[in-house]
C-alpha cells in the first residue's frame, strides 16, 4: 500500500496553504514560512535551498535560516551534494519523513483496520479486526486501541512519534463536536463521543470524519479523482452513502448530513417518513442486502435451490454477467434506480465525476449497466468511474486527513484534549 511518496495537497483540504499569515508579526512570519518552506519540500524532496528560493519567492537568507530551524527540529536532512552546473554543487536537502506517524482508522460495519503511516503517507504497517459480538462504542474503541499498541510495538514506534490519528466513523457524524449522530448499521451507536472515546484509549489527538467522506478524501489524494474539484464519492455496501467534494472542498451540510443519500426518496420507491435510526428507503433497496433480499424472493417464485437464494449481491452480478436472466433483472433494476439517484444529484450539484465504491458499487456489472441508464440523458450526465483505492478507499483518507491535521501544526504533536484539531463544517 504505497502511493506517491511526495504526495500534492489534494482537493478536499479544509486549510488553505496559500494564504498569507495573519497578523504579519516576526515569530508568526517566520512559522509561516517554515510551513511554507516544509510544503514545498515534502512535494519536491530531494531539493536544494536555491530550488526553495525560486519556488518560494523568499529571499536566499530566509530560506536559509527556515530550512536550519527545520533541521534543528528533525524535519530535514541533509542528503549530499547535487549536480553542478559549472560551480560549486549544490547541498541536497529531504524531507525526514521518520519524523514522525500517523494512523488512519476505518471502522466499519463488520470490521476495525488501521493504517500507520510515515509523513509522507507511506503506509509502513496495517492491522484489522473481525468486530465481536459485543459492538459497542466502548467495545469497538478499546479494539481500535489494541491495534494501536500493537502496530506501534511491532514497528518500535515511540508514542512521542506517534503525531495524530483520523478515524472514519459509520453514520452521520458531527466532525466539530467529534460525535457519531446515528449509526443504523452498528447498534447503539446514537450519540456517541467517538473522538473521546477514542482519545482516551489511546493517550492521541483524535479526528473523526464520515467513513464515506473520507472515501472521498482518499479518492482526492491518490486514487481517481486526483485534481478534480467537484466530485461525487458513492460508496455502495451494506448501506448507500456519498462523500461530496464541491469546489475542492469536503461539504458537510449544515447539520452533518450531506451526502446521507441513503435516505434519498426515488421514484417508484416508498416514499418514507426519514428517520437517522432507521435505514433508508434507497439503502434498504440497492444496499448489498437489499440486492440480495431481491435475488432471494425471485428464487423463491421460482422454486430454485436455498443455495441459490443465498447469494451475495456481487454474486447475483457475476451471475448477471454470465448471462443468466433472472439476475440481468436485479443487476438492471439496481443500475436503474442507482441511476436516477446520481441524475438528482447531478442536478443538484452538476459535479463532473461519481466514483462508485463500496463492495457492491465497485462490480463493473453495475458500473456498466449505470452508465447505459445515464447516457439517455442530454445533459447531467457525470462521468462514471470505479474507485482505484478498492477497500482501502477509506484507509487512505484517513491517513491523509491525519497527514493534514499533523502538518497544520507543524508535525509537532497535538495534546489530547486540546480542542487543536482544526475542523471546517
Amino acid at each position: 500500500m504505497k502511493r506517491n511518496p511526495n504526495p500534492p495537497v489534494p482537493v478536499g483540504t479544509d486549510i488553505d496553504l496559500d494564504s498569507p499569515a495573519v497578523p504579519a508579526r516576526p515569530k508568526r512570519m517566520r512559522e509561516a514560512n517554515c510551513r511554507e518552506l516544509l510544503r514545498l519540500l515534502r512535494q519536491n524532496s530531494p531539493c536544494s535551498r536555491a530550488d526553495l528560493v525560486r519556488s518560494s519567492g523568499l529571499t536566499a537568507p530566509t530560506v536559509s535560516a527556515g530550512i536550519a530551524a527545520l533541521h534543528r527540529r528533525g524535519l530535514v536532512d541533509f542528503i549530499g551534494p547535487g549536480t553542478s552546473n559549472g560551480g560549486r554543487p549544490p547541498r541536497l536537502l529531504q524531507f525526514n519523513a521518520g519524523h514522525g506517524y500517523v494512523f488512519g482508522a476505518d471502522i466499519g460495519g463488520s470490521n476495525v483496520r488501521l493504517a500507520l503511516a510515515d509523513l509522507n503517507g507511506t503506509v509502513r504497517g496495517r492491522w484489522s479486526s473481525a468486530l465481536r459480538s459485543d459492538r459497542s462504542p466502548e467495545a469497538v474503541t478499546e479494539m481500535l486501541a489494541a491495534g494501536v499498541a500493537q502496530l506501534r510495538e511491532q514497528h518500535g514506534i515511540p508514542a512521542k512519534k506517534i503525531l495524530c490519528l483520523a478515524a472514519g466513523a459509520p453514520g452521520i457524524t458531527d466532525v466539530q463536536a467529534g460525535r457519531v449522530i446515528s449509526a443504523p448499521n452498528l447498534t447503539g451507536w446514537d450519540d456517541v463521543p467517538i473522538r473521546q472515546l477514542i482519545e482516551d484509549k489511546t493517550g492521541l489527538a483524535v479526528r473523526v470524519e464520515n467513513d464515506v467522506n473520507l472515501g472521498a478524501l482518499g479518492e482526492s489524494w491518490c486514487g481517481m479523482a486526483r485534481h478534480v474539484r467537484n466530485f461525487v464519492f458513492l460508496a455502495m455496501g451494506t448501506g448507500v452513502g456519498a462523500g461530496l467534494v464541491v469546489n475542492g472542498k469536503l461539504y458537510h451540510g449544515s447539520n452533518w448530513s450531506a451526502g446521507e443519500i441513503g435516505y434519498l426518496l426515488v421514484p417508484g420507491l416508498p416514499n418514507l417518513i426519514l428517520d437517522v435510526n432507521q435505514l433508508g428507503v434507497l439503502e434498504s433497496v440497492i444496499g448489498g442486502k437489499g440486492i440480495e433480499t431481491a435475488w432471494a424472493e425471485r428464487c423463491s417464485r421460482a422454486g430454485m435451490s436455498n443455495s441459490l437464494q443465498s447469494l451475495r449481491a456481487t454474486e447475483v452480478f457475476d451471475r448477471a454477467t454470465e448471462g443468466d436472466e433472472m439476475a440481468r433483472e436485479v443487476l438492471h433494476r439496481t443500475a436503474e434506480i442507482l441511476s436516477l439517484a446520481i441524475t438528482n444529484i447531478s442536478l443538484v450539484l452538476n459535479m463532473s465525476l461519481v466514483v462508485l465504491g463500496g463492495g457492491v458499487g465497485r462490480h463493473t456489472a453495475l458500473l456498466e449497466a449505470t452508465r447505459q441508464f445515464l447516457n439517455r440523458h442530454h445533459f447531467s450526465r457525470p462521468q462514471l468511474a470505479v474507485s482505484s483505492l478498492g477497500a482501502d478507499a477509506q484507509l487512505y483518507g484517513a491517513v491523509w486527513l491525519a497527514l493534514q491535521t499533523a502538518e497544520t501544526h507543524g508535525f509537532r504533536r497535538i495534546p489530547v484534549h486540546s480542542g487543536e484539531v482544526p475542523v471546517e463544517a
